[in-house]
C-alpha cells in the first residue's frame, strides 16, 4: 500500500490528484511523493467487470496498431490503455485506449496530468455488453469538460462507431464527428477510424493499417513462400548435382572404355608382333632345312 502524505491524503476508495491550486503550492519533492502515493489500480465501484476476449481483442489490436504505426512514423505519441488517469481534483478513470502526442513514450503505471504537464489528446472506449450510459453519456460530458480533444466509442456488439470532438481548446462540449464514406477522421491521430467487417480499423488515407494478426499472417505467408522457394531450390540443386554426378560417371565410363580399347589395341599389336616373329622363325627354319637338303 502506497503511503498517503499528510499534505494531500489519498482516499483509497476515491483517489484523486491534487487540484491545480494545491499543486502549484507544492515543492517538487512533495509532488513526487503524492504522485507515487496515487494507486495504479481502480476502486471497485469504478473498475469495469471483466468482459473477456470480445473486449480484450479489439482493445489490444487498437493499442498495438497505433503504437507500432507511430513508432515507425517517428512520431512521439504515447499510446496506452487501462491506465489510471488522474486529472487535478477529478475521480480516477481509465479509458480502454489513450493517446497523448508530443510526449515521451516510456512505460508508465499511471498518468497524472499535473505531473506530466499534459492531459489526454485521444480516448477510445470499447463496449461489449454494458455500461453504455457511462461511455455514451457520462464520459461524453465529462471528457469534454476535462478538455480531451477527441473521444471515440466502438460498440462491438452493434458494430457501430461514434466520435466526438472539441471544436476548439476553449470548448467544453463535444461536437459529433461526421463520417465521410464510413471514415471517422481523427485530427489528433492523423488517421481515420473505420468499422470494416464488424471490426475497428485504422486507415492512413485510403490504405488500411494492418494489425498484428494481419502482419503475422503476412509474415507466415512470406515464411511459407520462402520455405517453398528454398525447397524448390534444394530440389533443383539436388537434380543439378545428380546430373553432374551422372555426367561425371559417363565421363569415367567413357574414359574406362577408351582405356580398355587402348589395352585391347596394345594386346592385339603384341599378339601380331609375336605371330610375325614366330612366322619369321618358322620361315627361317624352313630355309635352313632346304639349304641342308640341297647340300646333300
Amino acid at each position: 500500500m502506497n503511503r498517503a502524505p499528510a499534505l494531500w491524503p489519498v482516499d483509497p476508495d476515491d483517489p484523486r490528484a491534487p487540484t491545480a491550486e494545491i499543486w502549484e503550492q507544492l515543492t517538487p519533492e512533495q509532488r513526487r511523493e503524492i504522485v507515487d502515493s496515487l494507486p495504479s489500480e481502480f476502486p471497485l465501484d469504478e473498475a469495469a467487470p471483466p468482459e473477456g476476449d470480445p473486449h480484450w481483442h479489439p482493445v489490444t489490436r487498437a493499442r498495438t496498431t497505433l503504437d507500432r504505426w507511430f513508432r515507425r512514423a517517428g512520431r512521439r505519441v504515447y499510446v496506452s490503455g487501462n491506465l489510471a488517469v488522474y486529472y487535478p481534483g477529478e475521480r480516477v478513470f481509465s479509458p480502454d485506449v489513450i493517446a497523448v502526442v508530443d510526449v515521451e513514450t516510456h512505460e508508465r503505471d499511471r498518468w497524472v496530468v499535473s505531473d506530466e504537464g499534459k492531459g489526454l489528446d485521444f480516448a477510445l472506449e470499447v463496449i461489449v455488453r454494458g455500461r453504455r450510459r457511462k461511455d455514451l453519456q457520462r464520459n461524453v460530458e465529462w471528457f469534454a469538460r476535462l478538455g480531451i480533444p477527441e473521444y471515440f466509442v466502438y460498440d462491438r456488439k452493434r458494430g457501430s462507431l461514434r466520435g466526438f470532438r472539441l471544436a476548439s481548446s476553449a470548448a467544453k462540449a463535444y461536437e459529433p464527428v461526421i463520417p465521410q464514406r464510413g471514415h471517422y477522421a481523427s485530427r489528433v491521430l492523423g488517421l481515420d477510424l473505420v468499422i470494416e467487417g464488424g471490426r475497428l480499423r485504422f486507415y492512413a488515407g485510403e490504405a488500411a493499417i494492418p494489425d498484428t494478426d494481419e502482419l503475422l499472417d503476412k509474415l507466415g505467408a512470406l515464411v511459407d513462400a520462402a520455405e517453398q522457394r528454398a525447397h524448390e531450390l534444394e530440389m533443383r540443386l539436388d537434380e543439378e548435382a545428380r546430373a553432374r554426378e551422372e555426367e561425371a560417371r559417363a565421363r569415367e565410363e567413357e574414359a574406362r572404355a577408351r582405356e580398355e580399347e587402348a589395352r585391347a589395341r596394345e594386346e592385339e599389336a603384341r599378339a601380331r608382333e609375336k605371330a610375325e616373329r614366330q612366322l619369321a622363325e618358322v620361315m627361317a627354319e624352313l630355309e635352313r632345312l632346304r639349304r641342308e637338303r640341297g647340300g646333300d
